[in-house]
């Protein structure tokens, strides 16, 4: 792109805002006082930028969108026509909020057409908005969120694996995954007159000797666990009852494991972001640790766990 922006003569570009270089203004765009905009970006015809508004570098904004005191927008963003910003959550006429909350929009996230996004929240890097979606909470990084609220419904470049119940670990199963290091467990079922019994023992079908376990149940179907990697713990996952699923991700591929029956267990070594969705209403989860708990072990920040990747 050339050196200087591209202004529309029918746009409206105030004193002391910034447009980067080769960045593109349409007509009828209006972009107030003390906004600042990155280089190479799209701003499309019937934008509406307020002041202190900060636009990374290379984003797209198409027709229709307004943002407001507060917004940020990180690179690469794509916002999608009438995707609708709120910067207070109790307007009144007149009545002007001291502070207006913080809304951020990470890099290469994606907003929808007439998605509506609630002052203060954070859409996660990578993260998709699906079109006409509400969102009410943060998007956590790579989620691909819909509906009225929103919801995770996926995630960005994973693969949906069902469980396999008849193929060896060994095998298929083992292969099934693209992130590198967790595998499926086919855990053995003992069937009789008197009920059923799955089992699992270590160095058998576990692949560490178990030092705590805990049991997540009655969790929201709109809720999200986990949503974090351990550095050094190893982990199996059994879903005794209902049904969940896990997405993993190693900083370069993702999956996501269907778990809905105790004989199917997941195991997932350290350094693997990990997060437990679509609940249903009676799901139970076993989880099986290598070690007693330490929150020191804990990456909570997936840009954190990106950079300790990169440093292993």
């Amino acid at each position: 792109m050339g050196d200087e922006p591209f202004i529309h003569s029918s746009a409206l570009v105030e004193p002391s805002a910034v447009v980067g270089a080769g960045t593109r203004v349409w007509a009828f765009a209006h972009i107030l006082p003390g906004a600042v905009i990155g280089r190479d970006c799209n701003i499309c015809d019937h934008v509406f930028i307020e002041g202190t508004v900060q636009v990374g570098d290379r984003v797209t904004i198409k027709p229709g969108v307004q943002l407001w005191i507060g917004v940020t927008l990180e690179d690469d963003v794509f916002v999608g026509p009438n995707a609708t910003f709120t910067n207070d959550r109790f307007p009144r006429s007149k009545d002007y909020p001291a502070e207006r909350p913080r809304t951020l929009v990470r890099r290469r996230a994606s907003i929808g057409a007439n998605a509506t996004i609630l002052a203060g929240t954070v859409i996660g890097s990578n993260a998709m908005v699906g079109a006409g979606a509400v969102v009410t909470r943060d998007v956590p990084p790579n989620a691909i969120v819909a509906g009225n609220p929103a919801r995770i419904v996926s995630y960005v470049d994973s693969q949906a694996r069902a469980p396999l119940r008849t193929t060896p670990v060994s095998s298929a199963a083992a292969g099934r995954l693209a992130v590198a290091g967790p595998r499926l467990l086919d855990l053995p079922v003992v069937t009789d007159i008197r009920g059923t019994l799955s089992f699992g023992q270590y160095d058998t079908h576990l692949p560490f000797l178990p030092r705590r376990y805990f049991v997540v149940y009655d969790v929201p179907g709109k809720e999200v666990r986990g949503e974090h990697a351990h550095r050094a713990l190893h982990q199996v996952l059994v879903c005794l009852r209902g049904s969940l699923e896990v997405m993993l991700d190693d900083g370069t591929s993702r999956d996501e494991v269907l778990l809905d029956g105790p004989t199917l267990g997941l195991y997932v070594p350290p350094m693997v972001w990990t997060s437990q969705f679509r609940y249903s209403s009676d799901a139970m989860l076993l989880v099986l640790a290598s070690d007693v708990y330490d929150a020191d072990d804990y990456i909570r920040s997936y840009d954190d766990f990106l950079a300790a990747g990169r440093r292993v």
